[in-house]
């Protein structure tokens, strides 16, 4: 059995980690770590099945020898020791925050505000966006695994930008429920004000999620920026979730018709992503508590067969293929397991 560890395993996505973790079929959890519930039972702390004694993650660096991988679910700029401690001790790290999806530290110093703290942990990292970099990702040690909206929005615009049909200007209206903002109290998700609203924030190009965005289509079409993408995400009365409307133009050729048969060549045989037939909208529902992204593909005038302006909408599970459900598909690749292990 696979032996894993899960630092941050109180927050939302330490905590479906621990449930997609206990009914996988090659890993056993050695340990778990809070700062806040050190010393109490998970079992207590999240009203679980699961009575293990939760650990400081001061403790959980001493043990190094009693993982083969290790989950690092830690608020951004706090992974920088124990990468280092558990990637020396020659265990498979897959991390959850922010700190290594970004490969230039310039551009990661610029939208995060400060200095990245291991650079030579950085060259080292692999972005961990499965059906787009599955065979880097095979045998890596140290995996960024990508955040929930880029999922949602890279997924839907890289089979465009694989063809070279990404146009100049792209918008894209992501909705995401408030478990993204995570466990901790504050007031905006507060269910009064929360339930019964759709609100806005960082609109335009102030989200930090946009730097991922750029670096993977970027790379895909091979200049930077890829597009000028404005981007509008929305808290919405969901506990989770994420659906983006990504809005295009295309070039003339580029339809309905080839958009979807660019988008079965890239993601007809992935065993999580799937494109919706003709009229079908990809909704919340499709993908809820599931590590699958549902696409569907639109064009703007019905009666048109040579319409290239088009609605791309893509559905995932922030929480799931967001987050913990991709960090296991990430394990799943790197130490050559059945990548739907522990996911369907």
């Amino acid at each position: 059995m696979i032996r894993a560890g899960i630092a941050g395993a109180t927050g939302y996505t330490g905590l479906e980690l621990v449930r997609l973790l206990d009914r996988h079929p090659n890993t056993e959890v050695a340990w778990l770590t809070s700062e806040n519930s050190a010393g109490r039972l998970y079992s207590d702390v999240v009203h679980g099945p699961w009575p293990i004694e939760l650990i400081p993650l001061a403790d959980a660096l001493g043990r190094t020898d009693e993982v083969d991988v290790v989950f690092l679910a830690l608020p951004h700029a706090q992974s920088v020791e124990p990468v280092r401690a558990f990637h020396a001790a020659g265990a498979t790290v897959v991390d959850l925050s922010a700190d290594y999806r970004l490969t230039d530290t310039e551009v990661y110093a610029r939208w995060y505000g400060i200095q990245h703290a291991a650079p030579d942990l950085v060259d080292k990292a692999v972005y961990g966006l499965c059906e787009a970099y599955r065979e880097q990702i095979r045998g890596a040690t140290l995996i960024a695994n990508p955040g929930c909206y880029p999922t949602s929005v890279n997924l839907a615009l890289l089979p465009l930008a694989r063809a070279g049909w990404l146009p100049p200007r792209v918008i894209v209206d992501s909705m995401s429920g408030v478990s993204g903002a995570g466990r901790t109290p504050k007031l905006p998700y507060h269910y009064v004000e929360a339930n019964e609203n759709l609100t806005p924030y960082n609109a335009g190009r102030r989200h930090r999620h946009l730097a991922e965005m750029e670096q993977v289509l970027g790379e895909a079409v091979g200049r930077f920026p890829p597009s000028h993408i404005t981007f509008v995400p929305h808290l919405t009365p969901l506990s989770q979730g994420i659906l983006s409307t990504i809005h295009v133009s295309l070039e003339p050729g580029c339809t309905e018709a080839a958009v979807r048969a660019q988008m079965e060549a890239c993601w007809g045989g992935e065993p999580f992503v799937r494109l919706l037939p003709p009229g079908a909208f990809a909704s919340v529902r499709h993908t809820s508590h599931t590590n699958r992204c549902a696409i569907s593909v639109t064009a703007v005038e019905p009666d048109d067969p040579d319409c290239t302006d088009l609605v791309i909408v893509s559905s995932i599970d922030n929480l799931i293929k967001g987050a913990s459900g991709q960090a296991v598909q990430n394990m799943n690749i790197a130490l050559d397991l059945p990548e739907t292990a522990g996911l369907l």
